[in-house]
């Protein structure tokens, strides 16, 4: 595919940071600070890593009229013991209306300490059916990079009616998954970095390895590592290509918390993949669970 023939799918569905600040004043733009981190897992727990919400640096500093996402905390299925799980459709629209998103607005979503948590509610927001949602490139590292506006000052939108309307393909479950092991027509791709996929060394997820025959497109390598930046689409076709991964195929997509991979995710969407799929519970479930197979080099 030539260079010059490759165009963002949905174009408006990334946003650079001087379109942000030129329309961050927008009566119908809602932005929001998705940031999340993972930390080192508490001494005697089997959890993978303690989850800090990024609101103590939201309240530090923050793009102008930004809001914040507590991803875990609210957008989230805290009723199970897999961490980042998508909620309910009741409750994601909950949030959603309480934040001031519904019919009319358009949502801008960024984060700090990697883009994959502004992905992860932009996915989310298009499996409840919201499409009018966009990542800010290069995310808070860019903004103040380049040294624009911030602020202290708490924000909150009025109040909307979210209408959640479910497209339950976009995410999966772990049989799901081991169905398509052996369909030729799925390819299964690991967005997590090349030694995870190879099973080299222990794992915080449990056993280390990959599902089996799944193809590595690790989620950091489709940023560029000084601007945090996507890389260009000539970059990300090259990349899926030399993976096997083919258009024509259905794709599932993992990780480790279904996070990373929606790096992956966003860009095939843009790159016009049409059967797309998420495996939520990813390696935290699934190197767990003793009954699935798991591989390794």
């Amino acid at each position: 595919m030539a260079e010059d023939t490759i165009r963002y799918r949905d174009p408006d569905a990334l946003v650079q940071t001087d379109w942000l600040e030129a329309h961050r004043g927008d009566a119908n733009l809602r932005i929001f600070d998705c940031t999340t981190h993972l930390m080192p897992a508490e001494a005697g727990t089997d959890a993978p890593y303690r989850i800090v919400s990024g609101k103590a640096e939201y309240d530090a500093a923050h793009i102008p009229g930004a809001g914040f996402i507590d991803l875990q905390g609210e957008l989230s299925d805290n009723s199970t013991k897999l961490r980042f799980m998508l909620p309910s459709a009741e409750q994601f629209a909950s949030v959603m209306s309480r934040c001031g998103v519904g019919e009319g607005t358009r949502v801008v979503l960024y984060s700090a300490d990697g883009i994959m948590w502004a992905t992860r509610v932009w996915w989310m927001l298009r499996a409840f059916g919201f499409d009018n949602a966009a990542i800010l490139d290069g995310g808070w590292e860019k903004w103040q990079a380049e040294g624009r506006p911030v602020s202290t000052a708490p924000c909150a939108y009025p109040p909307a009616n979210f209408v959640a309307r479910p497209r339950p393909d976009l995410f999966v479950g772990k049989e799901q998954v081991r169905a398509a092991l052996a369909d030729a027509g799925t390819v299964i791709v690991n967005a997590l970095p090349p030694e995870l996929h190879r099973g080299a060394g222990p794992s915080r997820y449990g056993r280390p390895g990959r599902v089996p025959g799944s193809v590595n497109v690790p989620a950091g390598r489709l940023l560029d590592r000084n601007t945090k930046t996507f890389v260009p689409l000539a970059d990300a076709v090259a990349k899926f290509s030399a993976a096997g991964v083919e258009s024509s195929k259905n794709v599932i997509c993992y990780c480790g918390g279904g996070i990373s991979a929606t790096v992956d995710l966003f860009l095939l969407y843009q790159l016009g993949y049409k059967h797309l799929t998420l495996y939520d519970g990813s390696m935290g479930e699934w190197a767990r669970d003793k009954s699935l197979p798991i591989e390794t080099d």
